[in-house]
């Protein structure tokens, strides 16, 4: 009877693993080593090594260097993502050609008041031409920008102040009627722009990072009433200007188109107030890609 026991011992032994109990993270310890006699023992053993769940739990991550430092990558990828500022290229062909048509402002006033009406509508047609050279350069090239959406009408409103303004000067526009609408539209137009410019700006909110065009904070949308009354506008300054030099047939018309402007101009300025899609507020940050 003990030899059988003995041999059933050493067999059940035999199968029964003797390693330590394997643990992604966590070491457990391994039982002792079987006795060769003894049943008493190995009951004893066998039942240390599989009562206990120790093996199947997965405890938090020891305290490791590397997984500490991991932690600190993560978390400062995390910081980083929250505070990525905005920022675009600029300098692209679109926005040089918007600026010089502001640039070309000055000398087209300068030209309209000393009678040199030729010099005049040469700059015109320039201002004309690089307006539709720059946005088909913006679309085709993919060089959109934000401040391109900005410098766009604000070159539009430049020019078109300065022809106002001059041929006001001249006595070729009407003071009251056409001449009053158009520059307070703009001047209201502008402070709404330097008023969703400041609100808009990611903090801080410093006296660099406003003028800094690199980062940019609103978007505007022009209307379709908008895009038409622009269209309107340079048409009558248009005629308005070469009329000196022009047949005198033309002059004919600028009655009618002076009305025309007059509510165009009207309506475009409470397009931007009742619209909800004329002027989009940026996101603070982008996602990293």
């Amino acid at each position: 009877m003990s030899s059988t026991l003995l041999i059933r011992n050493v067999v059940l032994s035999s199968r029964l693993p003797s390693s330590p109990c394997i643990h992604p993270f966590k070491c457990c310890h391994a039982p002792t080593p079987l006795p060769k006699l003894g049943v008493p023992s190995f009951w004893s053993i066998s039942r240390r090594s599989f009562k206990t769940s120790l093996c199947i739990r997965f405890p938090c991550l020891p305290p490791d260097k590397s997984t500490n430092k991991l932690a600190e990558n993560l978390g400062r990828d995390k910081v980083s993502h929250e505070n990525v500022t905005l920022r675009e290229d600029i300098y692209t062909v679109p926005n040089l050609l918007t600026m010089s048509r502001i640039l070309a402002c000055p000398v087209l006033g300068w030209s309209i008041l000393q009678d040199n009406f030729y010099l005049a509508t040469g700059l015109l047609v320039y201002a004309g031409l690089s307006d539709l050279v720059d946005g088909f350069l913006a679309r085709r090239f993919n060089m959109r920008s934000v401040l391109g959406t900005i410098l766009d009408p604000a070159a539009d409103k430049a020019l078109m102040t300065t022809l106002t303004v001059t041929l006001t000067m001249k006595g070729l526009l009407p003071v009251v009627s056409l001449a009053a609408i158009i520059i307070g539209r703009d001047v209201l137009l502008s402070l709404s722009a330097f008023y969703i410019r400041y609100t808009s700006l990611p903090p801080p909110k410093t006296f660099a990072r406003y003028w800094n065009f690199s980062i940019p904070s609103a978007e505007v949308r022009p209307t379709a009433i908008s895009k038409f009354n622009t269209a309107a506008q340079l048409a009558l300054m248009f005629a308005t200007t070469v009329a000196p030099i022009a047949p005198a047939f033309l002059s004919a018309y600028l009655p009618g188109m002076q009305l025309l402007v007059a509510g165009t101009t009207m309506w475009s300025g409470l397009s931007y107030v009742f619209s909800k899609d004329a002027v989009r507020i940026l996101s603070e940050t982008r996602e990293r890609r």
